[in-house]
């Protein structure tokens, strides 16, 4: 089974710039048509978080819009950037998404399980998940110790080192480690939210985190590092699972580039 994942798209209205700068509804498009463009056509599409950019129903309405051209079945998360009720309701055919409360889902229909977490707190930019929404991702887990799994969600559940990025993480990763930690089959957690790609051994797992559609958050270590931003090459990740060979993980570039060449 091969699964794309592609976050961070900050979708806008209709002839509006992200952040006045980049044009992050015709990235998204090219980010489709790079995934129809693959030499192996994605089985699936995981879309995790920050699908728009300010949670408004023009954007959202904008968002289906571009996704109308997507043809391959595909699931979606909130980010913080997102607002829970104006997604649920641009989303209301996706009958997957619960009706009410956090919009936490699991399907089972494919070879790789794939379990969902709402990370948003709404009104605030930093992650985290409630006591009853930690209880139904235990009673998930519970339900299915064997099949492979993925678990979403949209804030990576470390420090990255980042000091602008890490006043948003999700802040108390304890009792989701803890029950992540006790799922025997959990192959990968994927995440957004940092417009980088990020690896991480974490709760006897790997937690990888997806690059953006549209901007690169800039690598900056040092403490007192101001928040900054580069048009770098957008991007998306291939997980690529196999019974034989398990699950394999790849940065795939969006965008013309020289060659190819004849040599490997």
């Amino acid at each position: 089974m091969l699964i794309a994942q592609i976050s961070d798209p900050h979708i806008r209205p209709a002839g509006q710039l992200y952040q006045g700068v980049a044009d992050s509804n015709r990235m998204f498009e090219e980010a489709i048509d790079h995934l129809h463009a693959l030499d192996r056509r994605p089985d699936l599409v995981l879309l995790t978080g920050d699908l728009v950019d300010e949670g408004h129903p023009d954007e959202y309405a904008q968002a289906r819009r571009l996704l109308a051209k997507l043809e391959i079945p595909h699931l979606v998360i909130p980010g913080n950037h997102d607002s829970r009720e104006n997604f649920r309701a641009a989303f209301a055919d996706h009958a997957y998404l619960p009706a009410e409360g956090a919009l936490h889902y699991c399907i089972d229909d494919h070879p790789v399980r794939i379990v969902a977490l709402d990370s948003c707190i709404p009104g605030l930019h930093h992650g985290g998940i409630d006591a009853r929404g930690l209880e139904w991702l235990q009673r998930t887990l519970e339900a299915e110790r064997t099949k492979p799994t993925l678990l979403m969600l949209h804030h990576p559940p470390f420090t990255s080192g980042i000091p602008y990025m890490d006043a948003y993480r999700y802040m108390d990763t304890a009792p989701l480690e803890t029950i992540v930690r006790d799922a025997p089959n959990i192959e990968l957690v994927l995440c957004g939210h940092v417009h980088r790609t990020m690896l991480r051994r974490w709760a006897g797992t790997v937690v990888c985190a997806c690059p953006s559609s549209t901007t690169e958050i800039a690598l900056q270590l040092a403490e007192d590092a101001a928040p900054a931003s580069y048009m770098g090459r957008p991007g998306c990740m291939l997980h690529l699972w196999s019974e034989a060979h398990g699950m394999v993980s790849h940065v795939s570039h969006i965008g013309a580039m020289e060659g190819p060449f004849p040599f490997a």
